[in-house]
């Protein structure tokens, strides 16, 4: 079992930066670890993910705003977030994935709005 806490999310108004953080409670290093995201009446969507290797994927809509990374010492995924927009908007979950399980933690909301 792997427990995953998001923490990170808030207020900020469009245009600002916020820096999630992903804290694992045992190594992750085997896992490919993922950002998603779920606004009100909306499906779960998948922001970024960045393999065990380092490689990293994103969705087209943050692509040059966000960025995720991964330290391994610290059990840690982050996920920086430049230039938000209002649509950013939601709760931001993270995923612990391997061919053989999926973790997800309970979420951080985020919230753009002047």
């Amino acid at each position: 079992q792997v427990q995953l806490v998001e923490s990170g999310g808030g207020l900020v108004q469009p245009g600002g930066s916020l820096r999630l953080s992903c804290a694992a409670s045992r190594s992750i290093s085997i896992y490919a670890m993922g950002w998603y995201r779920q606004a009100p009446g909306k499906q779960r969507e998948l922001v970024a993910t960045i393999t065990s290797g380092g490689t990293t994927t994103y969705v087209n809509s943050v692509k040059g705003r966000f960025t995720i990374s991964r330290d391994s010492a610290k059990n840690t995924v982050y996920l920086q977030m430049n230039s938000l927009k209002p649509e950013d908007a939601a709760v931001y979950y993270c995923n612990a994935h391997s061919a053989f399980s999926d973790y997800w933690g309970q979420g951080t909301q985020v919230t753009v709005s002047s």
